[in-house]
């Protein structure tokens, strides 16, 4: 079966109807996370595979990594129960800041709180447990998403028989709050992100996307794939390409909810309360797998050795000339790696 089976489906929506805590100190009154599921679980609840999705990702994992719900495949839906949830502050239907704020009947815009990504999980255990799942045969996190399988794996360290991370670290870099700055910089320059409607901020987020492509990639991907052939003036293929890139995520994202999840990834410190890095990943009980691009420069590759180090973990390098977006295009090496796992 393919896996274009199975993408498209519409989400479910889980609620929790009380107030929800923060980190920050604030709280939600209430919170929804939409997500989907593939395959049935058994009557153990032993079968799952959690799948954490990146920063522009939806929970619809058939839809965004093409070739991995499939029978045969990593996320097998004759073998396993697959469960992938829409992170909060996401405009794909978990609450965010374009969802109704109940106090006040409008959405929430920018008084949405900041919800850190120690908060997603702590939402996804709830899930979790009303799905009646009972151990997660294995978590699976690239870029973002590894933040959260590294924080759940801390957080119910003998709920899980093997941990793989992605392209991704214990601790955001400044390298990438940076980054973040610069993009956030970019949405604020737009004059109608400070207006209470659902579009605004639109052109800086294309502007931030634009920016954000050059640390998703590097000089050999752009200089490989966007070269002009003939001798030009103006009018050059790499400034479409940033233009195309820039107007594909205003045309399908939320500028209000991109710039509250770029706090969100600043905030990721795994040894926040813990005692640092170090201790906080000892935590860990479960196997765990760490892949890095070997062209990476956002979660760049002796970084992520660093922390396979810590973690006695095994540890793949995968060559991609895409940098760090080579963790959703090298899928079929990644699915060869990871399905040994299970």
């Amino acid at each position: 079966m393919y896996y274009a089976e199975y993408a498209g489906r519409a989400p479910q929506f889980f609620r929790i109807d009380r107030p929800f805590a923060l980190e920050s100190g604030g709280e939600l009154p209430s919170l929804t996370l939409a997500y989907h599921t593939y395959g049935s679980l058994n009557a153990a609840g032993d079968n799952a595979i959690w799948v954490c999705h990146a920063l522009t990702a939806n929970s619809d994992v058939a839809d965004w990594w093409p070739g991995t719900v499939v029978e045969g495949g990593l996320l097998d839906p004759s073998k396993y129960f697959i469960v992938c949830a829409n992170k909060l502050g996401s405009p794909y239907g978990s609450t965010s800041p374009i969802t109704r704020n109940p106090a006040t009947g409008e959405p929430w815009y920018l008084d949405f709180p900041l919800v850190t990504v120690r908060d997603m999980v702590r939402a996804y255990r709830e899930l979790r447990l009303a799905l009646g799942i009972n151990r997660i045969r294995m978590i699976i996190g690239g870029s973002t998403g590894g933040c959260q399988a590294m924080e759940w794996a801390i957080e119910e360290p003998e709920l899980f028989d093997t941990v793989a991370l992605t392209v991704t670290l214990p601790k955001t870099t400044p390298w990438i709050v940076a980054d973040s700055e610069a993009q956030r910089m970019a949405i604020e320059s737009d004059p109608t992100f400070y207006e209470r409607r659902i579009d605004g901020g639109a052109k800086g987020l294309a502007a931030a996307r634009a920016l954000s492509m050059l640390i998703y990639r590097n000089s050999v991907a752009f200089n490989r794939t966007q070269h002009d052939p003939e001798e030009k003036l103006m009018d050059f293929r790499a400034a479409g390409y940033q233009r195309y890139q820039g107007e594909k995520l205003r045309r399908r994202f939320n500028a209000h909810c991109y710039y509250r999840l770029l706090q969100s990834l600043d905030s990721h410190d795994v040894g926040r309360g813990r005692g640092g890095v170090a201790a906080a990943l000892r935590r860990i009980a479960a196997r765990t797998v760490v892949l890095a691009v070997d062209t990476d420069i956002m979660f760049t590759e002796p970084e992520v050795r660093e922390m396979a180090v810590l973690l006695g973990a095994d540890y793949h390098v995968i060559h991609s000339d895409y940098g760090h977006d080579g963790f959703l295009i090298e899928t079929p090496e990644i699915t060869r790696i990871l399905k040994r796992y299970l």
